[in-house]
Protein backbone atom coordinates (compact mmCIF):
# COMPACT_ATOMS: atom_id res chain seq x y z
CA UNK A 1 0.00 0.00 0.00
CA UNK A 2 1.37 3.43 -0.89
CA UNK A 3 1.36 6.38 1.52
CA UNK A 4 -1.47 8.03 1.22
CA UNK A 5 0.09 11.28 -0.20
CA UNK A 6 1.29 9.79 -3.18
CA UNK A 7 -1.62 8.26 -4.24
CA UNK A 8 -3.63 11.11 -6.12
CA UNK A 9 -1.99 14.42 -7.49
CA UNK A 10 -3.31 17.57 -5.19
CA UNK A 11 -5.21 20.08 -7.40
CA UNK A 12 -4.18 23.82 -6.13
CA UNK A 13 -7.55 23.94 -4.30
CA UNK A 14 -6.84 20.66 -2.22
CA UNK A 15 -4.31 22.79 -0.13
CA UNK A 16 -7.03 25.13 1.29
CA UNK A 17 -9.30 22.09 2.54
CA UNK A 18 -8.83 19.94 5.61
CA UNK A 19 -10.19 17.06 6.85
CA UNK A 20 -10.68 17.23 10.61
CA UNK A 21 -11.56 13.57 12.04
CA UNK A 22 -13.16 13.45 15.75
CA UNK A 23 -12.62 9.42 17.33
CA UNK A 24 -15.63 8.08 19.56
CA UNK A 25 -17.73 5.30 19.65
CA UNK A 26 -21.17 5.39 17.71
CA UNK A 27 -24.02 4.94 20.51
CA UNK A 28 -26.31 6.64 23.32
CA UNK A 29 -24.14 4.74 25.80
CA UNK A 30 -21.23 6.04 24.73
CA UNK A 31 -21.76 9.95 24.42
CA UNK A 32 -20.39 11.42 28.07
CA UNK A 33 -17.43 8.66 28.20
CA UNK A 34 -14.01 9.57 27.78
CA UNK A 35 -12.90 7.97 25.08
CA UNK A 36 -15.40 9.74 22.81
CA UNK A 37 -13.62 13.33 23.68
CA UNK A 38 -12.56 13.58 19.70
CA UNK A 39 -16.76 13.32 18.86
CA UNK A 40 -17.58 16.09 20.90
CA UNK A 41 -14.42 18.55 19.89
CA UNK A 42 -15.85 18.22 16.33
CA UNK A 43 -19.52 18.57 17.44
CA UNK A 44 -18.06 21.61 19.19
CA UNK A 45 -16.96 23.18 15.92
CA UNK A 46 -19.71 22.24 13.95
CA UNK A 47 -21.78 23.93 15.97
CA UNK A 48 -19.91 26.85 16.42
CA UNK A 49 -20.74 27.62 12.32
CA UNK A 50 -23.90 26.27 12.65
CA UNK A 51 -23.76 22.98 10.83
CA UNK A 52 -25.32 19.62 11.80
CA UNK A 53 -23.61 16.14 10.35
CA UNK A 54 -25.05 14.19 8.29
CA UNK A 55 -24.58 10.03 7.45
CA UNK A 56 -22.52 9.18 4.51
CA UNK A 57 -20.50 5.95 3.92
CA UNK A 58 -18.57 4.87 7.28
CA UNK A 59 -19.17 8.56 8.97
CA UNK A 60 -20.81 10.81 9.77
CA UNK A 61 -19.97 14.14 8.19
CA UNK A 62 -20.99 17.97 7.80
CA UNK A 63 -18.86 21.25 5.97
CA UNK A 64 -18.21 24.42 6.96
CA UNK A 65 -15.91 27.40 5.23
CA UNK A 66 -14.10 30.06 7.37
CA UNK A 67 -11.52 32.55 6.25
CA UNK A 68 -11.11 31.64 2.32
CA UNK A 69 -10.73 27.79 3.89
CA UNK A 70 -12.91 24.65 3.99
CA UNK A 71 -12.87 22.03 7.08
CA UNK A 72 -14.79 18.62 6.29
CA UNK A 73 -15.40 16.94 10.05
CA UNK A 74 -15.76 13.83 10.24
CA UNK A 75 -17.05 11.20 12.99
CA UNK A 76 -16.22 7.38 12.10
CA UNK A 77 -19.44 5.40 12.24
CA UNK A 78 -16.96 2.05 12.44
CA UNK A 79 -15.85 0.63 15.91
CA UNK A 80 -13.25 3.21 16.69
CA UNK A 81 -10.71 0.44 16.22
CA UNK A 82 -11.60 0.59 12.69
CA UNK A 83 -11.55 4.70 12.17
CA UNK A 84 -9.04 4.13 9.63
CA UNK A 85 -11.19 2.98 6.92
CA UNK A 86 -13.37 6.23 7.33
CA UNK A 87 -10.79 8.49 7.19
CA UNK A 88 -8.85 6.90 4.34
CA UNK A 89 -12.10 6.80 2.04
CA UNK A 90 -12.97 10.08 2.88
CA UNK A 91 -9.56 11.78 2.50
CA UNK A 92 -9.30 10.22 -0.91
CA UNK A 93 -12.94 11.07 -2.11
CA UNK A 94 -12.40 14.90 -1.02
CA UNK A 95 -8.67 15.13 -2.36
CA UNK A 96 -7.35 16.51 1.02
CA UNK A 97 -3.60 16.10 0.98
CA UNK A 98 -1.97 13.93 4.23
CA UNK A 99 -0.39 17.21 5.53
CA UNK A 100 -4.16 18.56 5.79
CA UNK A 101 -5.69 15.91 8.40
CA UNK A 102 -5.80 15.77 11.72
CA UNK A 103 -7.44 13.21 13.88
CA UNK A 104 -8.82 14.24 17.56
CA UNK A 105 -8.72 11.94 19.80
CA UNK A 106 -8.36 11.05 23.99
CA UNK A 107 -4.90 10.53 25.70
CA UNK A 108 -5.01 8.56 28.84
CA UNK A 109 -1.17 9.62 29.40
CA UNK A 110 -1.64 13.36 29.32
CA UNK A 111 -3.53 15.37 32.55
CA UNK A 112 -7.22 15.93 32.13
CA UNK A 113 -7.75 18.81 29.35
CA UNK A 114 -4.24 19.35 28.47
CA UNK A 115 -3.66 19.23 24.91
CA UNK A 116 -0.72 18.12 23.00
CA UNK A 117 -0.46 18.21 19.12
CA UNK A 118 2.33 16.65 16.72
CA UNK A 119 2.24 16.07 12.95
CA UNK A 120 3.74 12.81 13.41
CA UNK A 121 4.57 9.87 16.09
CA UNK A 122 3.43 6.73 17.29
CA UNK A 123 0.56 5.27 18.32
CA UNK A 124 0.44 5.13 22.22
CA UNK A 125 -1.45 2.26 22.60
CA UNK A 126 -4.36 3.86 20.83
CA UNK A 127 -6.23 1.06 18.77
CA UNK A 128 -8.06 3.77 16.30
CA UNK A 129 -4.78 5.79 15.64
CA UNK A 130 -3.30 3.11 15.15
CA UNK A 131 -5.71 1.82 12.43
CA UNK A 132 -5.10 5.18 10.69
CA UNK A 133 -1.50 4.71 10.74
CA UNK A 134 -2.41 1.09 9.18
CA UNK A 135 -4.45 2.73 6.58
CA UNK A 136 -2.89 5.87 5.36
CA UNK A 137 0.37 3.55 5.84
CA UNK A 138 2.34 6.47 7.64
CA UNK A 139 2.22 7.55 11.48
CA UNK A 140 2.97 11.15 9.69
CA UNK A 141 -0.70 12.99 9.94
CA UNK A 142 -1.83 15.64 12.87
CA UNK A 143 -3.06 14.49 15.60
CA UNK A 144 -4.54 16.63 18.30
CA UNK A 145 -4.42 14.38 21.77
CA UNK A 146 -6.93 15.61 24.49
CA UNK A 147 -5.35 14.75 28.32
CA UNK A 148 -8.33 12.32 29.76
CA UNK A 149 -5.90 11.10 32.80
CA UNK A 150 -5.12 11.65 36.40
CA UNK A 151 -2.28 11.48 38.78
CA UNK A 152 -3.78 8.49 40.17
CA UNK A 153 -3.14 4.69 38.25
CA UNK A 154 -6.28 2.81 36.37
CA UNK A 155 -5.55 -0.63 37.03
CA UNK A 156 -8.57 -1.11 34.53
CA UNK A 157 -7.88 1.35 31.83
CA UNK A 158 -10.70 -0.49 29.43
CA UNK A 159 -13.16 0.86 32.51
CA UNK A 160 -11.42 4.15 32.84
CA UNK A 161 -11.69 5.69 29.35
CA UNK A 162 -15.22 4.23 28.95
CA UNK A 163 -16.07 5.29 31.97
CA UNK A 164 -18.14 9.15 32.43
CA UNK A 165 -16.69 12.23 32.90
CA UNK A 166 -16.13 13.09 37.08
CA UNK A 167 -18.19 16.01 38.21
CA UNK A 168 -14.95 18.37 38.28
CA UNK A 169 -14.46 17.70 34.58
CA UNK A 170 -17.68 18.61 33.56
CA UNK A 171 -16.86 21.22 34.97
CA UNK A 172 -14.42 22.41 33.19
CA UNK A 173 -15.04 20.35 29.56
CA UNK A 174 -16.61 23.32 27.74
CA UNK A 175 -13.87 25.29 28.14
CA UNK A 176 -11.11 22.87 27.59
CA UNK A 177 -13.14 21.79 24.37
CA UNK A 178 -13.71 25.30 23.11
CA UNK A 179 -9.80 25.91 23.50
CA UNK A 180 -9.02 22.07 20.92
CA UNK A 181 -11.99 23.87 18.69
CA UNK A 182 -9.55 26.81 18.37
CA UNK A 183 -6.22 25.06 17.99
CA UNK A 184 -8.39 23.32 15.20
CA UNK A 185 -9.13 26.50 13.19
CA UNK A 186 -5.39 27.70 13.63
CA UNK A 187 -3.64 24.44 12.37
CA UNK A 188 -6.19 25.20 9.23
CA UNK A 189 -5.65 29.15 8.95
CA UNK A 190 -1.97 29.72 10.61
CA UNK A 191 -0.24 25.80 9.87
CA UNK A 192 0.90 23.21 12.00
CA UNK A 193 4.16 24.79 13.48
CA UNK A 194 2.17 28.15 14.63
CA UNK A 195 -0.30 25.89 15.61
CA UNK A 196 1.76 23.72 18.04
CA UNK A 197 3.97 26.93 19.76
CA UNK A 198 0.89 28.25 20.76
CA UNK A 199 -1.77 25.51 21.88
CA UNK A 200 0.77 22.40 23.39
CA UNK A 201 0.31 22.54 26.36
CA UNK A 202 -2.33 24.90 27.02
Amino acid sequence: MHCLKFLFRQPPLAMKKYLIVGLGNVGEEYIHTRHNIGFLIVNALAQQFDQSFAPVKSALRCQLNHKGKTFVLLKPTTLMNRSGKAVRYWALKERIPLENILIATDDLHLPFGTLRLRTKGSAGGHNGLRDIEDQLNTPNYMRLRFGIGQEEKHFNQVDFVLGEWSADESSQLKERIQKSVEAILSFGLQGAAKTMNQYNGS
